[in-house]
């Protein structure tokens, strides 16, 4: 399934004209929550079931804290059980990249 022309924007470190909603489900849910404008979100929220989105949410890294938080209120997330919030991935990351 190709993407809507008006998402081209959002995804500009890959061709987008062979990028595929179907297999990159997940990588595009995430570049759509991250900087998606209001009818990329319209769009995002018609096409993918909520529940696949607050799967992407509490299992994949690729969303900044601020984009975290948001999200888990909007959509009911308890932060608990959202894996980049949990401590022990926090102390991880601060040892992978110290600054």
């Amino acid at each position: 399934m190709k993407l809507p022309e008006f998402l081209k924007k959002y995804f500009w470190e890959v061709n987008f004209n062979r990028l595929d909603f179907k297999k990159r489900i997940e990588y595009v849910t995430l570049r759509l929550l991250e900087y998606g404008d209001v009818d990329a979100l319209r769009w995002l929220f018609r096409n993918i079931p909520k529940k696949k989105i607050k799967e992407v949410i509490k299992k994949r890294r690729g969303l900044s804290l601020r984009s975290l938080y948001f999200w888990s209120s909007f959509l009911g997330i308890n932060p608990g059980k959202i894996l980049c919030l949990k401590r022990s991935y926090q102390k991880r990351r601060r040892n992978h990249w110290p600054y």
